[in-house]
């Protein structure tokens, strides 16, 4: 075991190259870099706001004087050639420091930090509600397969899973937000949060939630029940479980002693996976959509203003979790059922 572990965390690291190798000549090649970027947001300061249309006939240095050039890009480090730099970002992700900001002047460590809570208030309530509901939904489908209660949620489980689910935020937005007024519109909490008591807070941190939650919810409490009901129908129809109800057992404990058991591990194995995914995936349209400053929100940010550390120190993280994830997930296997082994 010590061995794979080992060779698997030896693994991260042509994996980490890979993706930031790759992501790094991608950048090279996307016009409109913070060069670019800072010398258009400059003449548009001279001219009053105006920035001339017409994209195509746009040169980056035309008519700027050379020598405030060659500061600007000395400012954002692109005075040094490409490998240099390359070199220069790889030396600092190995030792974790994912450099500053170009645009808000903050260390990435810093802005990741700040944008947190954010992502894990959605995340967390995700993982919870999916997993808390739709296991035991699951569960009951399967116990009750071919009734009509297991035929009834299976099509609303299924209608849910095939609204993807920034349309159902707009949904909610319009009817609960915007017609009934039941919901606020935007934001994780309101505008007088520090004058409430904690009695307060709660209420009004559940009352802003509600709303994207439910829109993230949709997607994944269909996997997990549908997951959830198919492993339990296949140890059902196993030997042992004819065995044990031959030998007396009552039916509640034959599901839960000995069905329950075996029909989790595909789930319990998933749980880390689940878990991490819930904070850092899927959550880039919600977080724009109820304006929630997450890190979703940070990267799609980062992306369009071309705030290169945030982009690759962003993606260097989620990158090393995910590869963390999938580990512990394998690992899982051996701790549910102890005859896998990797050797």
């Amino acid at each position: 075991m010590l061995a794979y572990v080992l060779k698997r965390l030896l693994l991260f690291i042509p994996t980490l190259l890979g993706v930031l190798l790759v992501t790094f000549l991608v950048i090279q090649f996307v016009p409109g870099g913070p060069v670019e970027q800072y010398l258009a947001e400059a003449r548009a300061n001279v001219r009053g706001g105006g920035v001339e249309s017409g994209g195509s006939n746009y040169r980056g240095d035309q008519g700027v004087d050379p020598k405030r050039l060659a500061e600007i890009k000395a400012l954002y480090g692109f005075d040094k050639p490409a490998h240099e730099r390359l070199f220069q970002m790889l030396g600092q992700f190995a030792r974790f420091d994912l450099g500053r900001s170009f645009f808000q002047n903050k260390d990435v460590w810093t802005l990741i930090l700040e944008k947190l809570p954010v992502s894990i208030s959605l995340g967390l309530w995700t993982f919870l509600i999916s997993y808390g509901v739709a296991v035991p939904l699951g569960v009951a489908k399967a116990v009750r397969a071919g009734t009509r209660f297991d035929l009834v949620t299976t099509l609303l489980i299924l209608v849910g899973y095939a609204i993807p689910g920034f349309v159902l935020g707009v949904a909610l937005l319009v009817v609960f937000g915007g017609q009934l007024q039941w919901f606020p519109l935007r934001g994780l909490t309101s505008a007088n949060w520090d004058e409430m008591n904690w009695g307060a807070r709660i209420v009004d941190y559940l009352w802003h939630i509600t709303l994207p939650v439910t829109a993230m919810v949709l997607g994944s409490f269909a996997v997990t029940s549908m997951l959830t009901k198919n492993a339990f129908l296949e140890e059902i129809r196993k030997q042992y479980v004819l065995t044990a109800r031959a030998k007396g057992l009552g039916e509640r404990q034959v599901l839960w002693k000995h069905i329950f058991r075996n029909a989790l591990i595909p789930i319990v194995t998933g749980l880390p996976a689940a878990f991490i995914g819930a904070f850092f995936a899927g959550s880039l349209l919600i977080e724009t959509l109820f304006s929630l400053d997450g890190l979703g929100l940070l990267g799609y940010e980062s992306v369009i203003r071309r705030d290169y550390p945030v982009v690759l120190g962003t993606l260097y993280i989620f990158t090393l979790i995910g590869l963390l994830t999938k580990l512990i997930s394998d690992l899982c296997y051996v701790w549910v059922d102890p005859r896998v082994k990797f050797d």
